[in-house]
């Protein structure tokens, strides 16, 4: 299966059928309406079924088509950003809470998994976390501490071990499993709970409920449908969720990561999670496979989405590091890309909107560790619909105010991309565009987004993202146009696929 998000395709998706669901043809009602159907959107279904309440999920491609089916599914309570980082920026109470939420979400996982009987090769495994070679050596120290204060209780610095068999810290207790395997077992249960999962039209809008009128929230769809809720839930992992009432777009930044998959022997390289600190970092973890040999899954490379530095070769960087670790490796058989949300501060944003009205609630912010955010994002606004105390409630708050120098230097690279505008294409004609390729050309004073179809046909839209206007670039692995600025994507005729773009590229 192609995805939607994407011309690559990731590994999860082999061996496993993704059941179609109905578009939402007429309007409905219900007490919770969720926009996204990955693993965010799904967990919180799940868990407000469980709570008796009307669940409507709706998603403009199939489930688990967006990043949910891109990951190369960590799960982690080792966190992506590190303690040591995350510390330093928040405090040793938001810490051992980030750590907690953490566990927390990979518990849930195991316990839907079994209550479920979803076969999706879940795992507890040890994470293993190696220094990078331009870091200080005292880095693993640091960082082991920080865990340690954090409550991090099964966790040891070890002589040897991780993918360099050198200095590391084994974090105990983490997992890997079959993302698409999962959210197929765990759509199958929403619907056995009564719970209704529409696909195939794109949300539009978002408004929230108003108790001065008495006025349900609503969710709009293309074609003008209306689902009606007490509750409105927009899990889509874009960096500003369809409304960005409060400039979360600022709070954050978009970046594209690469995965490969390549066999090697079975119990050739142990089962486990394996990362470094490098910048950007490695991570590495293997999936079973029947007849004789694992998948070796590799990951990193990272850059911002829409800014490919000059002469980058992701996936050929990441095979050759892979076999210089993992001499064994056979013929990659996978290559993929996926994006992640990084926010300035370390933490996701999962909880209430700033609408002006109520019950709109947002999940984003992933920071690389988009499955067990995903999963605690449905722990807490399950509590927050319920009007239960939760304590990670503060600590993810969409509202809260960032200011340090991460969002200085992303917002000052955001600005930058606007010199685009002012410099010339990619390519000076069309005849420099092979089929199945595109590129950004300047027209006089406009720029355009020129695509060749694989039968030749010239198509071509205004470069100029609709989100606030940057110059988009051409993602030759996706086949995609990226937004250098906040990460929105469309697909080579123009099609928006990713926010927080609303708007197709305007045609021209």
């Amino acid at each position: 299966m192609k995805s939607p998000d994407g011309a690559s395709r990731s590994s999860w998706y082999t061996g496993v059928k993704i059941p179609r669901y109905p578009a939402a043809r007429r309007s409905s009602r219900a007490d919770v309406c969720v926009v996204g159907a990955g693993i965010a959107g799904l967990t919180t279904a799940y868990l407000l079924l469980r709570e008796k309440l009307s669940v409507i999920v709706l998603d403009e491609g199939p489930i688990g088509s967006g990043q949910t089916g891109r990951t190369s599914a960590h799960l982690a309570s080792a966190l992506d950003d590190r303690f040591v980082h995350i510390e330093k920026m928040h405090g040793k109470d938001a810490s051992r809470l980030a750590y907690q939420s953490h566990a927390a979400a990979i518990d849930t996982i195991e316990q839907i998994a079994r209550q479920e009987k979803i076969k999706c090769d879940f795992a507890r495994v040890d994470g293993f976390l190696s220094l990078g070679p331009s870091d200080s050596s005292d880095f693993l120290d640091r960082e082991f501490a920080a865990a340690k204060r954090a409550g991090f209780a099964d966790v040891e610095k070890l002589d040897r071990g991780g993918f360099d068999d050198g200095r590391c810290i084994r974090f105990g207790n983490q997992a890997q499993f079959q993302p698409m395997q999962y959210l197929v077992g765990l759509a199958g249960a929403i619907q056995r709970m009564g719970g209704r999962i529409h696909t195939g039209r794109r949300v539009r809008d978002v408004q929230g409920s108003d108790p001065k009128t008495g006025k349900a929230g609503q969710a709009t769809l293309a074609g003008g449908v209306i689902i009606s809720a007490n509750h409105i839930v927009v899990a889509t992992n874009t960096p500003s969720p369809i409304n960005d009432w409060f400039g979360i777009y600022t709070k954050q930044s978009s970046y594209r990561s690469y995965v490969i998959g390549g066999l090697v022997p079975s119990g050739a390289v142990p089962q486990a999670l394996y990362w470094d600190t490098e910048d950007p970092y490695h991570y590495v973890r293997v999936q079973p496979l029947d007849g004789g040999n694992d998948l070796l899954l590799v990951g990193g490379e990272d850059h911002k989405t829409g800014q490919l530095p000059e002469g980058a070769a992701p996936l050929l960087k990441l095979e050759t590091w892979a076999r210089q670790k993992y001499p064994m490796m056979g013929r990659i058989r996978y290559r993929w890309s996926g994006q992640v949300q990084e926010p300035a501060d370390g933490l996701a944003f999962i909880g209430r909107a700033l609408t002006g009205k109520q019950e709109v609630f947002v999940v984003t912010g992933d920071s690389g560790m988009g499955l067990t955010h995903g999963t605690m994002a449905g722990i807490l606004i399950t509590d927050l619909i319920q009007k239960r105390l939760n304590p990670w409630e503060e600590l993810y708050d969409p509202s809260r105010k960032i200011f340090n120098r991460e969002f200085i230097k992303e917002n000052a690279n955001t600005l930058a991309q606007y010199k685009d505008l002012l410099t010339g294409g990619a390519v000076s004609s069309v005849r420099e565009i092979p089929k199945g390729h595109g590129a950004v050309m300047r027209d006089g004073l406009s720029k355009l987004a020129v695509y060749r179809d694989a039968n030749g046909k010239i198509h071509r839209h205004s470069a100029v993202c609709t989100h606030l206007q940057c110059i988009v670039q051409w993602n030759p692995l996706e086949q995609t146009w990226d937004c250098p600025c906040h990460g929105s994507r469309f697909d080579p005729l123009g099609k928006v696929i990713m926010g927080p773009a609303i708007d197709d590229l305007r045609g021209a």
